[in-house]
Formats: structure tokens, sequence, C-alpha cells
């Protein structure tokens, strides 16, 4: 009976707790968006790189702060339209060596073996997007280290919602790449240290009024 009358009580707490549990400000759910012209959240859109290291293990680095837009008409979505820039002098990794590496000058005023002391931003503008339920497949053009290249993004719909702190409609996506650091000419050390090179972006976009 002490069993029975506990079953009993937790099943009517059940929707209680259910209503106290907090609720997140974004869901998977493309009727709350709204469409118009978006701009990234900076200090949450990261794109993080995987390239493979002498066979053995796989280097991971970030680049954070980028900016652009998206213009989005949720009942047109193939019409959507990408800007991004990318401030490739603000590259991270977890090893301050590797950092410095990326970033050094060539030794002897020699090309740098890879982005150099003062690289110019990445600049990325989709060209064409093909829809396929809640996923994408987003053409463009990226400049890097002044080389411009096509590249196809594979995105994917996470969430709408506002934003609880600055009330801004918010969406957000997920998307990956592979792109050939060799055709923007960062050769160095191929194929030592793989050619391909991994990207996984992660970036909301904010409503502009």
């Amino acid at each position: 009976m002490r069993k029975i009358l506990i079953l009993a009580s937790a099943l009517a707490a059940a929707p209680l707790l259910a209503q106290s549990a907090p609720q997140l400000p974004g869901t998977a759910d493309p009727s709350r968006i709204t469409g118009g012209t978006y701009a990234t959240d900076p200090s949450h859109t990261l794109i993080m790189f995987d390239v493979v290291h002498f066979g053995f293990s796989d280097y991971f680095g970030i680049f954070g702060d980028a900016t652009g837009t998206l213009v989005l008409d949720p009942k047109k979505p193939a019409n959507a339209k990408v800007d991004i820039t990318i401030p490739v002098s603000k590259v991270t990794t977890a090893s301050a060596g590797l950092t410095g590496h990326l970033l050094r000058a060539g030794k002897d005023g020699k090309k740098a073996d890879f982005f150099g002391p003062a690289p110019a931003d990445a600049h990325f503008v989709s060209t064409k997007v093909e829809v396929k339920g809640m996923t994408a497949r987003i053409f463009g053009n990226l400049t890097l280290n002044g080389i411009t290249a096509p590249v196809v993004l594979n995105a994917s719909f996470k969430a709408a919602g506002t934003n609880p702190y600055n009330k801004k409609e918010t969406v957000g996506f997920a998307a990956t790449a592979t792109i050939k650091r060799s055709a923007f000419g960062l050769t160095m050390g191929i194929p030592m240290v793989a050619d391909d090179v991994a990207l996984k972006i992660a970036v909301p976009f904010e409503k502009q009024s």
C-alpha cells in the first residue's frame, strides 16, 4: 500500500515538475522564423578546423568573432544569402606554440609557413542554396590568404527563438565542410600535415530591426 501511495504522489507531481523545469529559448521549430536580415552573434560564432599531423593525431583550432549577415525568407529558403567575414588574425589553439606558428612571419624574409603575422580576413559569400528539409547545401566562394575558391557547406537548422538577454529573434545553424588548404596557397608540410582541412561551424544569427 505504501508503494502505491508513493507512486501516486510521484505521478501527481510530474506535471508540476515539468512546468517548473526551465525551457530552452531556442527549439528546432522552423515555424518560429519570421524572416528578414540577420547578423551573426560574433561572441558565439565559432569555426573549428581539424587537420591531421603526421598521421598520428589531429590539430584543432578555432576562428572566432566572425561577422556577417544572413538574408532569409522561411517561405523561400533556397533564396537565402550568406555573407561572413572571419578574422584569421584571431585564430587560436590550445597550444601557444602552434598558434604562434600559424601567425609567425617567414624566416629571413621568406613566405610564412601558414597565415603570417598580419593575415587578411577570410570572406565567404554564398552563390546558391539547395534545401532539403531541415538541411541545406550552401555553395559559395571563400577568399583566404588572398585566393578565392569554391566551397560547399553542409548546413543544418538547429533552432529558432528569442534570445533571453537582448530579446532578439535568433536562428541557429550548424555546418561542416572540407577544404584543401593547397587551394588557398597554404602548402607548408603537405602531406606530413594533411592538405584536407575539416571545418565545423556553429553560428547563431540575430534579426536586425
